[in-house]
């Protein structure tokens, strides 16, 4: 049996600029982090008690004599690439699905992970962020962009470059330690009840694709200003909220689907109480806001946001892992039967 446990991502800056329609032509960057909120997987392969021999558990309960009858295109399409049989495989996250984090590919992260540890094989925090890209973008072709399979495999807190030879770059940011936690404890995230499937979005953010080009280079530039106030320990650490909200301005002109009137409303209501800036994080449509707040103007921004739940989080470096590995001894149906 294997267990993997795969952190959620939080993007702040550059993201659209993982796209590869993007980046292949300008370049991309993203400034994002991996937070203690978390996916875990659970692998085993199922005894041959049954009458199918795959058991999937997610939010909800598939159970398949053949591969190819499994619904879920992640589970199915990663199970022929990595010739898996005979599982059961468990899914449960800290946060729900659809809701901005990157879920579905830390759930691909996960799932890739539990696969090579049952095969008994190492693959590298590269390999899976390139693996878990093939699978989400190709095969189940998904749209959307590179970012949150690599945050999900490596996590920490990154500046992520995209080339335009379709390579990218994983660059921890070195930020002071106290810095880091004022910037962590500056932050406060709430759940709007809005969930929806990224990859919708995306198709619908992409039409018109041309009069965003201009927003999403400025938007690409603003991920080297952000950087700069993180790493400039004498600089006004503020001044990360107030691009933060200067990036959400843009990013609500790149797509119709970005923002809904209630969720436009909603961060207003939070600037009016104090915060600095802010974001939904995502492709947009709902899911968590996330706002910049001084520490004497967190109480106001909770009662101003006191109809959504608030979800008190703190930044993690650790990435993928496996965190359960009892080896099986597995021999594959056909070969027990010759």
């Amino acid at each position: 049996m294997i267990i993997t446990k795969t952190p959620f991502r939080m993007s702040f800056f550059g993201g659209g600029t993982d796209m590869e329609s993007f980046f292949r032509e300008y370049g991309g960057a993203v400034l994002s982090t991996t937070f203690d909120k978390y996916v875990y997987v659970t692998v085993r392969h199922l005894p041959r008690f049954f009458d199918y021999s795959t058991e999937i558990s997610y939010s909800r309960l598939e159970r398949v004599t053949n591969i190819n009858d499994i619904e879920h295109p992640a589970v199915r399409n990663a199970m022929k690439m990595l010739d898996m049989h005979e599982i059961r495989l468990t899914y449960e996250a800290d946060l729900p699905a659809r809701s901005g984090l990157g879920t579905s590919s830390s759930f691909a992260v996960g799932m890739l992970n539990a696969f090579y540890s049952l095969k008994g094989k190492y693959a590298s925090k590269k390999q899976l962020a390139d693996d878990a890209i093939y699978l989400e973008r190709t095969l189940c072709q998904e749209a959307g962009g590179w970012q949150d399979q690599i945050a999900a495999s490596f996590g920490g807190f990154n500046r992520i470059n995209f080339s335009k030879d379709g390579t990218y770059d994983v660059v921890p940011v070195i930020i002071h330690p106290d810095r880091k936690k004022q910037l962590q404890d500056n932050l406060m995230m709430f759940f709007t009840g809005f969930t929806r499937f990224s990859s919708d979005l995306q198709k619908a953010n992409a039409v018109g694709y041309a009069e965003k080009v201009a927003q999403l280079r400025e938007m690409l530039s603003l991920v080297d200003d952000a950087e700069e106030v993180l790493t400039n320990k004498s600089g006004d650490l503020d001044e990360f909220g107030q691009l933060l909200d200067h990036t959400w301005r843009l990013k609500r002109q790149t797509g119709g689907a970005i923002t809904t009137n209630s969720i436009d409303a909603l961060y207003e209501k939070g600037v009016a109480a104090g915060a600095l800036g802010g974001k939904l994080l995502g492709a947009g449509g709902g899911g968590f806001l996330l706002f910049y707040v001084q520490p004497e103007k967190k109480a106001a921004v909770r009662e101003a946001m006191k109809d959504l739940l608030y979800v008190p989080f703190a930044f993690e470096d650790g990435g993928t892992r496996v965190i359960h590995y009892t080896p099986e001894n597995y021999t594959p149906k056909e070969e027990t039967e010759e």
